[in-house]
Formats: structure tokens, sequence, C-alpha cells
């Protein structure tokens, strides 16, 4: 079905503008990243290389990350929307694909895990901590963020 510009979007998904102006924002950040520059808003950034879950193509995202022992991460899966961002969707659809970019360590094969319980509990209260401003994004939000652990694969 070819698409018209009259076709609706699902509800909660951004439009043609914003998904260009994200893209365009997420190659800059992976740009600086590379470079070694891996700081935005006062936020740690890493990338995170999942493999599309109906295009089986590597996806790159520059996404915050805050420390969770020396050797793991955790990521929020906020994405601001009624939905969870689609690298989300990709990394529970493929997590044996997942990497990771770090300045000054290269590209790391990560294992995610998704926290529940107390261990989400504890996860949610270091990054409210560490970043206020996710508890303002959790309120106006219908959906519980998913917080992620990943560690590295060996």
């Amino acid at each position: 079905m070819e698409k018209t510009s009259t076709q609706e979007r699902r509800p909660g998904t951004p439009g043609a503008l914003s998904r260009w102006f994200q893209r365009k924002m997420n190659d800059r950040a992976t740009r600086k990243i590379r470079r070694g520059r891996a700081t935005m808003m006062g936020m740690d950034l890493l990338i995170l290389t999942t493999v599309g879950r109906r295009t089986g193509l590597p996806r790159e995202n520059p996404l915050a990350w805050f420390a969770d022992g020396p050797d793991s991460w955790l990521l929020i899966a906020s994405g601001g929307g009624s939905q969870h961002p689609g690298w989300f969707a990709n990394l529970l659809a493929n997590p044996a694909a997942a990497t990771i970019e770090l300045p000054g360590r290269g590209v790391l094969p990560v294992t995610p895990e998704r926290l529940t319980g107390s261990s989400y509990d504890a996860a949610w209260a270091s990054v409210v901590e560490a970043q206020p401003r996710f508890a303002k994004y959790q309120e106006k939000s219908d959906r519980k963020y998913p917080v992620v652990r990943l560690t590295p694969r060996g």
C-alpha cells in the first residue's frame, strides 16, 4: 500500500518532521561519540547497535547510559511517546546481536537484561538520583519505562 500525505499515523508515534529531526540529531550524536565526546546535556552517551526486527539490518542509536557497577550499563527505554522506542523492541527481538560503543573501548558485544521487581526499583532509583529529569518524564507518560542492564558478553 502506498503511503499518502493524508494517511494517518498510529496514535503516539511521531510525525515525519519529528522522525527526520531525530535521525539528524542521532547522526550528530553518533559522530560525536565516535570522536571521543560522549556527553550531552550532562549525561554519558553510548552507541547501541541492534538488528532491526523487521528488516534484519543493523540499527545504531546514541543513548544515555548510567553506570551499574564497573562493567555494566543501564538504559532507560523512554523514547517520549506512548510506545516503547524501536531500539527496545529490536533489542528484545535479537538480544544476541546487541553491541555498544564507548569512547576508547571500541565495539563491545553485550547481553541485555530487562529488569523487573526489586532490581528494577533499585536501578530506577539510581537513575533518578543521577538525572531527576527521568522522573519528570515518567510522570508525563502512561507507560512504565523499561530499564535494561547491559553486561559484556563473554
